[in-house]
């Protein structure tokens, strides 16, 4: 593995252009001071990640063994990493793994014959520096890695329809003739509204028919001059109670809940709605799905049956001690990673991700809880990245 030193901050700086370090026979960084050299190089073939160094005098191997060497990791904030060497054959060993990023001020210090050799230099890699009144302009949001509460959820489809629980149909308590109608259909009522007057067969007196709730005339069935012969003569639903029922399938029926939230999508509407599982069908139909019922909250009364309905029903919810958004989420080389934010300085965090549920992905390593991280337009920062060239070759 070789290194890129010195890595510009920025695109503006890469552009002017930074000498490659010299690199030697092993891939590693050659530090010199007079006829003393040390090879530095990060190896990481069939083991996790290790310093190996190779030692030379006026050209020729020096025997590790009379060689003390001690290098200081400083990465991003000021955290420190210290690696003692031990001899292994012709090289020197780290005894400490390397973790990802590979991206850090590297101070050596090496004892031999009595003289000490000191070197640092910048090996910065996925790190980028980003003005705060950039950053503002740009929209790059972020946020505080930490616990968070996942739910899970899966997507299921079908329509509004009339809360059949708050259907009324209205027929005379005592037959007679209808003497008047007093709403028409589609006609909005209140609860206690008259809605109808008979003249009774038994006493010849006239009575009137209320509204028993609020709602929308749906049927009209009875006119003047008619006898009520027992029949149904209105009815009357409440539109604001309306249910969606959603087609599930059984592996999905198998972990709906009654009572469960469901966010909802419905066709010609900008807004989300929030509702809650009252009935699972028992019911499988001919295509093996049934139907999941769920009262709406608060549905604004401009809606109607019939509509399209695209429903997320929460099917699980636990809590993680640590997880990132989504939204934060970019590919980096062959992991999955996000930007850390540190002052005005952006750097990549190799990820090890557990369980996703909506917004949230759970984290198993690669991030501390407490960091600032980014959560919006967080590939403004990996294309900055990019064009810095602030990588090394894996």
């Amino acid at each position: 593995m070789g290194y890129r030193t010195d890595v510009p901050a920025s695109a503006a700086e890469a552009e002017q252009g930074e000498p490659d370090p010299e690199m030697g026979p092993n891939r590693g960084r050659m530090l010199r001071e007079g006829d003393f050299a040390v090879e530095l190089a990060i190896f990481e073939t069939g083991v996790p990640p290790e310093f190996r160094v190779w030692v030379t005098d006026g050209g020729k191997p020096v025997d590790p063994k009379k060689v003390h060497l001690k290098v200081v990791l400083t990465r991003l904030g000021g955290k420190e990493e210290h690696v003692s060497f031990a001899p292994q054959e012709n090289f020197l060993r780290g005894d400490t793994v390397i973790h990802e990023p590979h991206s850090f001020v590297v101070s050596v210090t090496a004892r031999y014959n009595g003289n000490s050799h000191h070197w640092q230099y910048d090996s910065f890699e996925g790190r980028t520096r980003i003005e705060p009144s950039i950053a503002e302009a740009m929209d790059i949001g972020t946020g505080i890695a930490g616990p968070a509460v996942l739910r899970e959820t899966r997507k299921a489809y079908g329509r509004l329809v009339m809360n059949p629980e708050r259907v009324r149909v209205i027929s005379a308590r005592f037959d007679g003739t209808v003497e008047s109608v007093r709403v028409g259909l589609g006609e909005r009522v209140s609860k206690g509204q008259p809605l109808i007057a008979i003249n009774s067969n038994e006493n010849l007196k006239t009575y009137s028919i209320t509204s028993p709730i609020e709602g929308v005339v749906l049927q009209r069935l009875a006119n003047p001059g008619e006898q009520t012969d027992g029949r149904a003569l209105l009815t009357i639903a409440d539109s604001n109670a309306l249910l969606a029922e959603l087609d599930v399938f059984p592996a999905t029926r198998a972990r709906i809940k009654q009572g469960a939230p469901v966010a909802l999508n419905i066709r010609g509407l900008d807004v989300q709605l929030q509702g809650v599982v009252q009935q699972i069908d028992t019911m499988i139909r001919p295509n093996q799905s049934s139907v999941v019922r769920v009262a709406l909250n608060n549905p604004p009364a401009d809606l109607a049956p019939g509509g399209f309905v695209a429903g997320e029903i929460q099917v699980a919810e636990f809590e993680v001690p640590l997880a990132v958004k989504r939204s934060g989420l970019q590919a980096y080389r062959d992991f999955t990673v996000v930007y850390i934010k540190i002052g005005d300085e952006y750097e990549v965090r190799m990820l090890e991700l557990g369980r996703e549920a909506g917004d949230w992905v759970e984290v198993l390593g690669g991030l501390e809880a407490g960091a600032e991280y980014v959560t919006e337009n967080s590939y403004i920062i990996k294309a900055d990245i990019e064009k810095s060239g602030a990588s090394h070759d894996h």
